[in-house]
């Protein structure tokens, strides 16, 4: 039950990158590893159509060549739940007010000028961070430029006047709310985000954001609708400045997470039907037996009158219980050998992108694609140095020699 989050090979594809050719990459890669193809339990993608085509995609293909080596496998394939989060949050469709604060950021932050200009205004009125680009690609970009261009907007707005662009919706009290309400989901959505992210997470774990994050939608969803803001500060601060009637506003964002909640469980209904086996492995001792298959009813009844396994699971994480676990109990190690294995995203691979980003650059012109390998695997691996062997190797430098002391 010791499981390990390793960094196998980088494979180099210099022609096409078909699903074909992916999978045939993939294979070499895991058989050069030596792997046991009979206990692959699930495949991580960002959702590539070469990855999930129905016919061709190599997760297709994987499935087949599994099905054919263990037609009792089950095999699963999860689409990054960080990935999907951020697919989610694009139902809010805010365009009206995201396209004239990337535009505004754009003109500012673009044009060298402008931008030298802005920040020595900043500077002057005592506020000396800046605006930050937006970029789709990375995650957490927009929440952050929203926040930062709404703490903003006053020194914008004369900013943009002075430069002959007068920004009309930052006079308008409707556009203002909108960008708070912007401002305050995207930073809970921001917050699932940063929790979702790391190193050695459970799926499990993934999945109880996940479901935790969605019962937040429906409270806000409730108070929004009885018109308390008490999670929406910055729409909050917006309605105590302008105090007008706003029935219909509140009306506008019920829908908004509404859809946004609709969003989260459509994307994450695959997840449903694993739930009962999450159960099982985050409290075997808690679980209703009668809702579980049946090659694992009788083994989990032993365990719950097992009280030194139960006082073993109250002391110990999750993540090193199930090596208490004796082989009494095979199908609930198989349960939870096959859910620690799988991975709920490409945190790992998005990470090591950009560690390799960091090395592969154009002036490293004789950077082979061996050396980049060696240097990502280091890189990913966590090493302790041994301080007192190295030292011990490391011969001292005395002032002077033996000859030359009387």
């Amino acid at each position: 039950m010791q499981v390990t989050e390793a960094f196998v090979e980088l494979v180099p594809m210099k022609g096409t990158t078909k699903s074909d050719d992916i999978f045939a990459s993939l294979v070499r890669a895991l058989d050069k590893l030596g792997v046991d193809w009979k206990k692959c339990v699930s495949l991580a993608t960002d959702g590539a159509p070469q990855m999930v085509g129905r016919k061709a995609g190599v997760v297709a293909k994987l499935q087949e060549k599994l099905m054919a080596l263990n037609p009792d496998n089950q095999f699963r394939n999860i689409h990054c739940i960080i990935h999907r989060e951020v697919l989610c949050s694009k139902t809010l469709n805010m365009a009206h007010v995201m396209d004239v604060v990337v535009s505004t950021v754009n003109f500012i932050r673009a044009r060298g000028l402008n931008h030298r200009q802005f920040n020595c205004f900043l500077e002057e009125s005592e506020n000396p961070r800046g605006l930050p680009y937006h970029t789709d690609v990375r995650w957490l970009s927009r929440g952050t430029v929203l926040k930062r261009f709404y703490e903003l907007r006053c020194e914008i707005q004369i900013f943009m006047i002075e430069k002959g662009k007068e920004m009309h919706e930052l006079n308008d009290i409707i556009w203002l709310k909108d960008l708070a309400f912007m401002v305050d989901i995207t930073d809970h959505l921001n917050h699932l985000n940063i929790q979702m992210q790391g190193k050695n997470k459970l799926v499990t774990d993934f999945y109880d954001l996940i479901r935790a994050f969605e019962i937040k939608l429906q409270l806000f969803q409730r108070q929004i609708a009885s018109h308390n803001l008490a999670h929406f500060p910055n729409l909050k601060s917006m309605q105590n400045k302008n105090n007008i009637d706003d029935g219909d506003l509140a009306e506008k964002y019920c829908e908004k997470i509404s859809k946004l909640r609709d969003e989260f469980q459509n994307r994450f209904s695959d997840f449903k039907c694993m739930e009962n086996e999450f159960a099982v492995f985050r409290n075997p001792f808690s679980v209703d037996v009668n809702v579980l298959p049946e090659p694992l009813q009788l083994e989990i009844i032993d365990m719950q009158c097992d009280s030194v396994l139960k006082d073993k699971f109250s002391t110990c994480q999750l993540s090193t219980f199930y090596q208490y676990v004796d082989s009494k109990y095979p199908n609930v190690k198989y349960l939870a050998s096959k859910i620690m294995s799988m991975y709920g995203s490409t945190f790992a691979c998005e990470q090591l992108f950009s560690v390799m980003n960091i090395n592969k650059s154009r002036l490293r012109s004789k950077l082979s694609d061996e050396h980049l390998n060696s240097i990502l695997k280091i890189a990913t691996k966590s090493f302790t140095p041994n301080f007192d062997a190295l030292v011990k190797k490391k011969r001292s430098q005395v002032s002077g020699s033996s000859s030359s002391q009387h």
